[in-house]
Formats: structure tokens, C-alpha cells, sequence
């Protein structure tokens, strides 16, 4: 590195591209741009905001969180072709600090893909990060799958892509494939032995295919990588990414053997956590590194005992080192609006006025029903997911189910569509399932569904349920969230959700539209 921050490690987040790429992940126009302002605000260094030549939506959401980016690099994908460098270009270019990153597939089996000969892909290499350089002086480029490309000709077209002018060479362990000790290896040999890789700065992308994304981008740190490629909760393709909260948590908490700064400002860590499992639709596990349920709970009598006496025999981070409130149970039926604000605002959580008169509406209706509300729960009402602004077409008026194990369930159903109250009876296999055949009599579609996951917020027989319904028609994909203490209700609701959702992005699309335009989702 030319540098002198050698101590500095640069966190380059691809929640936006590699983590939305995750099936069913899909993240609407806005999403994106709240996401991209949050991971700006936190301190990222560089953020991945998407594949613009990949779709129109894409293109409009790396233009416009170009536009919006206050300190954070902006950089966009590009296949090694010049129209997606160009695309990319066009993109990126409204950042103060825009980027683009192009890659090729450099290992025996990706390079047979293009049928390419060694010499052909090298020449194409040559040529596309000559053409960014051209358009920008921060190119980053990256040999797909270099884990499992030939060391000779990894060396190869590394040089390559240094003399033509990349300023950032990311070495992706694309399918999860290499072990700590290689991946350090690598990079130290890449920076010893490749000419002029003492100007660039090295990146590490790893996959969690095998369990050790952080451990593999940890160790390509010790071997001298200065910038990590990650994403917020691991989100990304099969078992994920390497998470952006483990690294930068690692860092900071062993720093005696890890002496490298981030410049993430980690208590910012469980809000953005949150909203990204909120928006992808892909909860958090509860034992998850760092923004797990679990991450910061004891119940074992040995460990509750050491933690009362010192949080340090238990606990190597405090929990308000990522944004974890110290208190939690201190709502309820009495509290008034003034309270729920600051809650919220002690939560990482701004509200406008007509957001915060409808939370404290269904907060008020919350607490009537259960003995103590969490701050889970307040979170659970604020990450309801809604239709983006626009009007729902479809909602729940009333419902009624009844069930046992005398015969199937029924569910008789009120709704308003387009401003006008229709009702049906359905039975089915269990209550949720009558449900769903209810809405469906009264709104058909053809709607697969992917995905229905029920996740309890707070303890006890009261606890709200969080219900994810994941749905795909034609190509698009949309995803619906809700909470109720009624766990058949927050069905409904998150059903409707998702075909609201989908009616906008229909609308959106216009007649005849392909969501998928182009398939890009084996990508570093």
C-alpha cells in the first residue's frame, strides 16, 4: 500500500448487491435507499449499491444513492464487458467518491463459461479496466473464484489489472472454498510477488459456504488485505456472506493480536441489523454472532451469577457497544406519546409526526392486550412492513377462525379491496391455511408462496408473533411482515402485505415487463 494507514481496514459493504442477490432477498427502490443512507451514516467506507446493467430498478437505485452519499465511496458492479462498465459509469458517476468495480470469472471451470482461452480472457482483462480507469481513477477488479484459479495465472492477470490501472484488487473466495491459513497465504504471496501490488490496496470477499467467511477475511487481513468485502447479518447467496458486524466486532474487541482500526461506528450495528432482516425478509438466528437474540442472554446459574458479579467473566463486548439498549421492559398502557418517542428515539428510531400518531395508536392497542411491552415489541410495530407509501389496495377488515380436532378449520374473512368490503368463509388444513384460501376467493392470484415463517418477538403466551410471508409471481418477489399477539391474524395481515406489494411492483413494471432482464446471480 502507498498509504501510510496500514493499521486501517476499509469496510466495503455489499448488503445492496451480493446480499439482495440472495433468493427471495429482493429489496424495493426505497428500501435500498434507506439501507444505503443508514450503512453511509454508520461509517462505511465503501458501499456496493448494485448491478446496474442488471435491471432499470437497479440502475435507479445506484444513481439515485449516488446522489444521496454524504461520505461514503459509491460503487457500482460491472461484468467485463464495456456497455456494463459504461452502464456503470453512468450510475456511480453523481457520487462525490464513486467507483466501479468489474470482475471476470478466472478459474478453470468460470472460464470455460465465456470460452475463453488464458490469452483471450487476459487481453479482455487488459482491456475492460482500461476503459474504467479511463472513466475513473477508483477502479476496483476481481478474479471470480480466485481460490480455485491456477496460482500461475491468478499472478498473471492480478499484474494485468494492476498495469492497467485498478487501484483495489479483491480476491473473492466466491463458493466458500478456502481455509484461514490459504487465505492469508494468498494475499501475502499476491502482495510479494506480483509487481506494483504495493500500490493497491487488497480485498478479501468471502462465502460462508464451509462456516469460515470471518475467519478466511480475518486472516486475508493478517496477510496483509486492507479492505474487507461484507455484508450486514452475512446476508448473501447459499450460506451467506462474510457479516460486516463479526469483523468489525473482532477488530475492535481483539485488537491485541488484531491491531487494525475500522472506521464503523459499531454502536449503529443492531439498528441496521434489524432493518436488514426486516427489509430482506431473512430474520437473524437467535445465536448469531453479535446481533443474535441470544447474543448478549444467560440463563445458566453459573453464568448469571459471574455476570452479576463482573460482566466481564461472561461478556467480551457490552451490548451498548452495538447499539443494545441497557434497559428493556419500561412501557406500558399508561405510558403516553411523549414516552413512545423518546423509547424510540433511545432506539435508534426516527419518526415522523403521522408515523408516530399511527405507532402510538397500535402501540396503545398493543399494550391493552399484553401484561408488559418490550422493546421488541415497539420494534416489531415500527418494522411492519408497508407498501413502500402507496395505498393498499387490499386490507384486512375483520376475521374469524375456528379450529380443533374435530374436523378442518375455518376462517370467514372481511376485506376491502379498491375501497369496496367483500367477505368469504374458506376451510382448510389448519387455521393459516384457511386463511390464505380465504384471501385468495377473495383476491385471486397466482402467487407461489416461498416462504412462511412465524419467529415469537418477546417471551410468554402473550408475545407478539412475527409472521414472513414470501411470495413470487411471474419473476417478482415480495415480501410481507407483521406482528400480532394473534398468531393467525399476523398471518393475514403479512399475507396481504405481500400481495399489496406485489400489486405496486406490477404497476410499477407495466404490462409485459421481465423483472429478471438479465441473470447475474453467481457473481463474486
Amino acid at each position: 500500500m502507498t498509504t501510510t494507514d496500514k493499521d486501517r481496514v476499509l469496510i466495503f459493504d455489499t448488503t445492496l448487491r451480493d446480499g439482495e442477490q440472495s433468493p427471495g432477498a429482493t429489496m424495493t427502490h426505497d428500501e435500498k435507499l434507506e439501507i444505503a443512507e443508514m450503512l453511509d451514516d454508520m461509517g462505511v467506507d465503501i458501499i456496493e449499491a448494485g448491478f446496474p446493467i442488471a435491471s432499470e430498478g437497479d440502475f435507479r437505485a445506484v444513481s439515485e444513492i449516488a446522489k444521496r452519499s454524504k461520505q461514503s465511496v459509491i460503487c457500482g458492479l460491472a461484468r467485463a464487458q464495456l456497455p456494463d462498465i459504461d452502464r456503470c459509469w453512468e450510475a456511480v458517476k453523481h457520487a462525490e467518491r464513486p467507483r466501479i468495480h468489474t470482475f471476470i470469472g478466472t478459474s478453470p471451470l468460470h472460464r470455460a463459461i465465456p470460452n475463453l482461452t488464458m490469452d483471450e480472457m487476459a487481453d479482455r482483462i487488459h482491456e475492460t479496466v482500461t476503459h474504467a480507469r479511463n472513466l475513473t481513477d477508483n477502479v476496483q477488479w476481481s478474479p471470480m473464484d480466485a481460490t480455485r484459479t491456477e496460482w500461475d495465472y491468478l499472478k498473471r492477470v492480478v499484474e494485468i489489472a494492476i498495469s492497467a490501472g485498478a487501484t483495489t484488487i479483491n480476491i473473492p473466495d466466491t463458493v466458500g472454498y478456502t481455509a484461514p491459513r490459504e487465505s492469508a497465504d494468498l494475499i501475502r504471496r499476491l502482495i510479494a510477488e506480483v509487481p506494483g501490488a504495493d500500490e493497491v490496496v487488497f480485498a478479501t470477499h468471502c462465502h460462508n459456504d464451509l462456516g469460515m467467511a470471518t475467519a478466511n477475511a480475518l486472516a486475508a487481513v493478517e496477510g496483509g488485505a486492507r479492505q474487507i468485502e461484507c455484508t450486514i447479518n452475512g446476508l448473501g447467496e447459499r450460506a451467506g456472506n462474510t457479516a460486516l458486524e463479526e469483523v468489525v466486532m473482532a477488530l475492535r474487541t481483539r485488537g491485541d493480536i488484531m491491531p487494525y482500526d475500522t472506521g464503523v461506528d459499531t454502536r449503529k450495528i443492531m439498528q441496521i441489523s434489524r432493518r436488514v432482516a426486516t427489509v430482506s425478509g431473512f430474520p437473524v438466528q437467535f445465536n448469531k454472532a453479535i446481533v443474535g437474540k441470544n447474543a448478549f442472554a444467560h440463563e445458566s446459574g453459573i453464568h448469571q451469577d459471574g455476570m452479576l458479579k463482573n460482566a466481564e467473566t461472561f461478556e467480551i463486548m457490552r451490548p451498548e457497544d452495538v447499539g443494545l439498549a441497557a434497559t428493556n421492559l419500561v412501557m406500558g398502557k399508561h405510558s403516553g406519546r411523549a414516552a413512545l418517542r423518546a423509547k424510540l428515539k433511545d432506539l435508534g428510531v426516527e419518526v415522523g409526526d403521522n408515523q408516530l400518531k399511527d405507532l402510538f395508536v397500535r402501540f396503545k392497542d398493543l399494550a391493552d392486550r399484553k401484561k408488559e411491552v418490550y422493546d421488541e415489541d415497539i420494534l416489531a410495530l415500527v418494522t411492519a412492513t408497508t407498501t413502500d407509501g402507496h395505498a393498499d389496495r387490499l386490507q384486512l377488515v375483520n376475521m374469524s377462525v375456528t379450529c380443533g380436532t374435530g374436523g378442518p378449520a375455518r376462517a370467514e374473512l372481511e376485506m376491502e379491496i379498491d375501497g369496496k368490503e367483500v367477505s368469504a368463509t374458506c376451510e382448510g388444513d389448519g387455521p393459516v391455511d384457511a386463511t390464505f384460501k380465504a384471501v385468495r376467493e377473495l383476491h385471486p392470484n397466482a402467487a407461489r408462496l416461498q416462504l412462511y415463517q412465524v419467529h415469537a418477538v418477546t417471551e410468554g403466551t402473550d408475545a407478539q408473533a412475527t409472521v414472513s410471508v414470501r411470495l413470487e409471481e411471474d419473476g417478482m418477489i415480495a415480501t410481507g411482515q407483521s406482528a400480532d399477539t394473534d398468531t393467525v391474524v399476523a398471518s393475514a395481515k403479512a399475507y396481504i402485505n405481500a400481495l399489496n406489494r406485489l400489486l405496486v411492483r406490477r404497476d410499477k413494471a407495466g404490462p409485459g415487463a421481465d423483472q429478471r432482464e438479465i441473470s447475474y446471480k453467481d457473481v463474486s
